[in-house]
């Protein structure tokens, strides 16, 4: 039996990528998608960008739905991931 961790996927593995510094090909699906398996809170009001947050972390990242999504967001939200896989 294999155990699945949050970062045995496609999806997740993008964050510890060598190119990761410079992704240019994330969606905001893939984001959810990390997003859900790390715990991370995201919300969207109807509007065009999606807020993600985690309890115990004051900075929240907001990201233009857009595809593909800007590089400069993309590390945002991975420096989230990080702070969250340190308080965990």
């Amino acid at each position: 039996m294999s155990h699945t961790t949050p970062f045995n996927n496609e999806h997740t593995r993008k964050i510890s990528r060598p190119d990761a510094q410079q992704p240019r090909d994330w969606r905001i699906d893939d984001l959810k998608s990390i997003a859900g398996r790390l715990g991370i809170d995201w919300r969207n009001d109807g509007g065009s960008h999606y807020v993600f947050s985690f309890p115990g972390i004051d900075e929240d990242v907001c990201v233009p739905a857009h595809r593909p999504i800007k590089p400069v967001y993309a590390r945002q939200f991975m420096a989230l991931c990080d702070k969250v896989k340190e308080l965990q």
